[in-house]
Formats: C-alpha cells, structure tokens, sequence
C-alpha cells in the first residue's frame, strides 16, 4: 500500500528585507497549489511558486526508505523527484513576530498543512539578536543533538550563520530530507530528526533543533556543496569525488566542440562543462540567498540588524594526504592512473579564484568600500576554508597546485605530484590584507572539525566552531601531526597553526589534556559545540555539550567581544 503523501519538509525562511521574507519548503508531488497562510488569524495567503529540482538521484549508498546496507534497493544513480515551492510573505514590519502556516494540495486534492511558526522582516539596528554560528553537519553522528542542545540552551535563535559543508553528497536527495538514520540536514534543523546515538552503550534519541522555521538560514559553498563529473552508473560518492578542473574541462570541450555540440547551442555547452568538471546546482536550487552581478549567490554581502555578513566562496576539492602508491591524493596521483590523465585527480584544485583581477577579488574590493559595509557595527566575514586552525584541512596551502611530473630517459612518465607554495597561499596574501585593511572584527570559517579560535595582531578575530557533528583531532604538540610529505620542495607544517598565530585559550572553561595543561581546542567525538553571537553586547560565546552524560546540561566555555 503506497504510503500517503505528507510535505517532505517543514517551511523554512530565506531573504528577508525589511518588509518581506521568503517561505520555502519540499515535497515529493507536483501538487495543484501551495500557500503560505500568516498574520492574525491566518487571514492573509501568499501564494508559492514551485520548481523541481534538476539532479536529486538516490543511489547504491543511499541511506532511505527500506535501503539499510549498499545496493539493497538501488543499483545505480535513480533521480528522485522533488518539488520547491516559494512563497514571498510581504507587509512585514521590522521587531514584529508574526504567525504562518503552510499549505500543500496534491493532485488528489488532499490539503497538508505544517505546524504554525512564526516570522518576521529583517531587523532593524541596534535590535538584540542571537544568531547561531556553526558549520559541517554533514549528518555527522552528534549534529542532531548539536542542534537541540541550541535549541534548549537558547532558544529561538534570530538567525542562522553556516559555514559550508551541509551535508556529504550534494546531489543525493535522502540526506538533505529524509535519511533513515534519522539525521537528514532539514530534519535536524528542524526538531524532526530521529538519531539514535550511542555512548558507552546507552543510547539516546536526538531530535534536533526547530531553528529554521523561525530564523533565516545564510550560508556559505563548502567543498561538500560541489558535486564532481556526472555519470549514469558510478554511485554518487564517486562522482563527488571526481570534480575535475573547469579550464581543462574547457580545453577537452573546444577541441570536441563540433562534435559534442555541432549547433553550438549555449545551454548544451554549459550542461556538458558542469556534466565534465564540477557543479553547486542542487545547493543553487535548494536556497534563495542575496545575489550580486559578478557572482550570483556564490558569494554575496548582507545586513541583518547591526551585522554586515560578507560570505566569500572559499574551497577546493578535498583529497587524502596519503603518499601511498594508490592515493589520487593532494600530493600525488594513483601509480595505476600515471598514463591517464582523465583519472587524475589534479591535486587540492580551487573551484572559484579569488585572486587579485578575479570576479570574486573585484566583489569583495567593492564591498568592503560601501556605505553598508562601513556603516555596520559588527562586520563579519564567512567562508568554509580556514586561515588559521589546528585542524588537517589548512595544509597544504590554499593556493593552485603546481604540478611535477617526473620521466624516466625515455620520456615515460614514473610519477605525478604536486606543490603547494605557502607564499602563493591566496587567503593569506590576497584576502587577509583586505579583510584586515577594512577592519573587519570576525572571520568565521569551518572545514576541519573543531573548535579554535585566533586574534591576529590589529585584533581581528578568527573562530573556527566546526566540531560539531564528529573531530578529525587537532594538530598540536602532544596530541597528533598533520600527514605532511616529506622531502618535497614545499615545507609542510605538521604541528600547529601554518600561518603564525597561536591559538586562544578558551577563557572561562577550558577542557585538559592527559597531562592535565589546558588545551586551546575542542576536538572531540563526544563533545559538540556550538557559537552564538549575541549583537547586544558583540558578544561571540561558545558552548560545549558532552555526549556520553546525556542528563547533564550545555556549559559555556568561552566567550569574547567583537565591535567597539
């Protein structure tokens, strides 16, 4: 018996203004109508527009439905059909909360409904807001409880700030809406997940956080929101991993032109570049985010209340720092695939410049000089990337690799590997002088899975509140070492932060060491951690909740000030 239909998510907002916000929520019909009822009573209706999504597929690792180990159900690539619907509610005053419902008909003329939330216009300066900081859920095993610790801890939060990362697979549906482990990235944010964790064999059940329904959501492109060449058979993992350089992309493409494309029509010459490189159409079609002319939504600025949020698209692709003679890797590619270069992986590529001279350096040159900009009290910049961590994911430098390929006398190739030239590093010598000539107070980031943060010399801060759903550990003396190559021509940091600053050591409530010394990072696959900025006081606090004493409460471990 087919099940009966239900919306696939609840609503959540997008871009508001200062009389408007957007409504936006998923279900797995076509439907004949969808609403947004608000205001008193109800009486007012918005009425969405619904668009579907192009490249949802469910696959062989696909966790959804009655799929519970690899290819049960699914043998390769299926597309999965959803549908997007938009609702624009208008007439919003600024400070004032009011209630909404959204409604869903189907084709058999069956009315859903959501709960009842609530809403609001973008705020007014010098309104007090909680926005939640937090990066790379990725259904990572505490991410669901991260999100109801906010919500018990803080309640409802006024916005949402989140650095990338947002699930592992971009194209695959279920982890975006119903993965049956229970931690699907709408769900958890939306107090309708079900993850069962367990520690020291008791297990509890994590619901997550309702935040989104209430609180607009601003993010930023992390690595796992870029999905790699396209294929019909090979699951969608393989094809995450498999991005390929735009530019070369482009070479193959001009050199075939007349055969892949003898009309020379547009839209076919853009599906096979982003079929044959890399592409961000499912996180495009998911969220309505500010736009600009040069970059669209990948990188875009904003005002909420007394914050200017600058969001930057900041990532490469990321590769295993294995040497191993079977790691395509950011040192290396396979031994197996020397003679293939349509196997290579091409090293820790960049998926958009930010160089001096490009689109996004020019956007971000522009921004930091307008009047929203430097009128703002509190200027926050957001990207995925790090500049400054204890974590894996800062070396090899953020920079394009340089690649060596090494012959025997006769010309036959023996190995492929690749440099990173720390002095190339683009967030270091292109962005940071910027950011810091603008006096911009906070850089917040993610990537590598932990908690740190940083103060460089003027007093601009840096934190990384990424530790979240799991740790990859921390690189610092007596705990690990970052795997870095050795005698290459590149130097490689092993044990702290590449780009000079020490880290700041939590202010109120440290965690310790073996040695019982106070450690400046939380890495942990038992503790989760969460930021909230509080625009009241300029107020960044950090919380920690540890997972194996699920009675005990959320503590606060450290706390700083941002703005004048």
């Amino acid at each position: 018996m087919k099940p009966a239909p239900q919306l696939l998510t609840d609503p959540f907002l997008q871009l508001p203004t200062e009389n408007s916000v957007r409504v936006v929520w998923f279900t797995e019909f076509a439907g004949s109508g969808h609403t947004v009822t608000y205001g008193e009573g109800l009486q007012q209706t918005a009425t969405a527009t619904t668009t579907k999504l192009s490249r949802t597929r469910e696959d062989q690792k696909s966790r959804v439905g009655k799929q519970t180990e690899t290819e049960k159900i699914y043998q390769k690539p299926v597309m999965r059909d959803i549908w997007r619907h938009e609702a624009v509610v208008t007439g919003l005053t600024p400070g004032q909360r009011i209630p909404y419902q959204v409604t869903s008909i189907t084709e058999a003329s069956q009315e859903l409904n959501s709960n009842q939330f609530t809403l609001t216009a973008t705020p007014n300066p010098q309104t007090p807001l909680k926005i939640l900081l937090t990066s790379d859920h990725q259904l990572m095993p505490m991410t669901t409880a991260n999100l109801q610790k906010v919500a018990e801890t803080i309640g409802q939060v006024d916005a949402v700030f989140l650095a990338g990362d947002l699930v592992n697979i971009p194209d695959r549906a279920s982890e975006w809406f119903d993965d049956n482990r229970g931690g699907a990235f709408f769900p958890a944010f939306q107090g309708r997940g079900n993850y069962q964790l367990e520690k020291a064999g008791v297990k509890t059940t994590y619901t997550g956080g309702e935040l989104i329904q209430h609180a607009p959501l601003f993010t930023a492109i992390g690595n796992h929101e870029v999905m790699g060449r396209f294929s019909e058979e090979s699951n969608l993992n393989d094809q995450f991993n498999n991005p390929f350089p735009r530019a070369l992309a482009q070479e193959t493409y001009q050199n075939n032109a007349q055969i892949l494309n003898p009309q020379n029509d547009f839209n076919i010459q853009q599906t096979w570049l982003k079929n044959n490189s890399f592409n961000i159409d499912t996180y495009n079609e998911i969220f309505t985010l500010p736009q600009n002319q040069l970059g669209g939504k990948k990188y875009y600025a904003v005002t909420f209340g007394d914050v200017r949020l600058v969001v930057l698209y900041i990532t490469n692709i990321w590769r295993t720092p294995s040497l191993k003679a079977d790691a395509r890797g950011r040192y290396r590619e396979k031994e197996a695939d020397i003679n293939n270069p349509d196997k290579w992986g091409y090293g820790q590529h960049i998926f958009e410049p930010i160089t001096p001279g490009s689109l996004q350096y020019q956007w971000l040159e522009s921004e930091l000089t307008s009047p929203e900009f430097q009128q703002a009290k509190y200027k926050v910049v957001m990207f995925h990337h790090p500049p400054h961590t204890l974590g894996d994911n800062i070396v090899p430098a953020y920079t394009d690799p340089v690649q060596l390929i090494q012959r025997d006398a006769n010309g036959e190739i023996q190995g492929v590997r690749y440099e990173y030239p720390k002095t190339q590093d683009y967030i270091i010598r292109d962005v940071m002088p910027l950011l810091e000539k603008a006096k911009v107070q906070l850089v917040f980031y993610g990537h590598s899975h932990l908690w740190n943060r940083f103060v460089s010399p003027s007093g601009m801060h840096f934190l990384e509140s990424s530790n979240v759903g799991n740790s990859y550990g921390a690189a610092y003396p007596g705990n690990k070492q970052r795997a870095v190559p050795e005698g290459y021509e590149e130097d490689y940091t092993a044990v702290g932060d590449p780009n000079g600053l020490e880290p700041v050591m939590p202010n109120l409530s440290p965690m310790f060491g073996e040695d019982q010394q106070p450690l400046p990072y939380i890495a942990s696959n038992d503790i989760t951690v969460f930021s909230i900025l509080d625009t009241a006081t300029g107020t960044v606090s950090s919380y920690r909740f540890d997972t194996r004493e699920a009675a005990s409460g959320v503590g606060k471990f450290d706390e700083f000030k941002i703005g004048n």
